[in-house]
């Protein structure tokens, strides 16, 4: 899939984490260069959609929710409605195991008469980590418009692709919302260490 661009949501009240989640330092590191290192491999087509200046840092192109307030689905309007691309990656702030092949197998996998592919571990979805096209905006701004901000009933609305990894690669996909889940993940490596 050529020009593929990848779009990092870094919104979000992370009223859980109570801090800015892409900032959330595992390993010495903050979750969003854990993640930026996993996309690097693949391409440099990296955007953050944040509506804040805590990733100035960063030299990557932030974008400004066009919807405030409206949730991840937001956040995928705007990554799409600034893609240049037929089809973009969407990624949440809060994956920081996320690796380089499973990016690469999302992408190999996806089928593009799908307008939405995302990953799932067989107890769980993770729309936050998927393929999105481009066409599914108007069904987007429609979704906000009636407020219907559930992913799970955009991802209904629409041919989609379901991407199934055994559960015990589910750890590397985890998105973790509070400093228990933190502390639980640290937990789990260290147990496997």
């Amino acid at each position: 899939m050529k020009d593929l661009a990848v779009f990092i949501l870094c919104g979000g009240k992370s009223s859980r984490m109570q801090s800015e989640k892409g900032l959330v330092l595992f390993k010495g590191k903050p979750f969003i260069e854990h993640i930026i290192q996993a996309i690097v491999p693949i391409t440099n087509n990296i955007h953050l959609v944040t509506n804040g200046n805590d990733y100035d840092y960063l030299e990557y192109n932030k974008i400004s929710d066009i919807e405030i307030d409206k949730g991840p689905l937001g956040g995928i309007y705007t990554a799409l409605y600034h893609s240049e691309s037929e089809f973009s990656m969407i990624l949440s702030c809060d994956i920081p195991l996320i690796s380089t092949e499973l990016l690469s197998e999302l992408i190999e996998k996806h089928d593009e008469e799908a307008a939405i592919t995302v990953l799932s571990s067989e107890s769980r979805m993770h729309p936050l980590i998927g393929i999105y096209a481009k066409k599914n905006l108007p069904i987007i701004k429609e979704a906000i418009a009636q407020g219907d901000l559930k992913l799970m009933n955009l991802i209904a609305k629409v041919p989609h692709q379901i991407i199934t990894f055994d559960e015990s690669q589910s750890l590397n996909f985890t998105n973790i919302n509070s400093p228990d889940e933190l502390n639980d993940l640290n937990a789990n490596l260290n147990s496997m260490l």
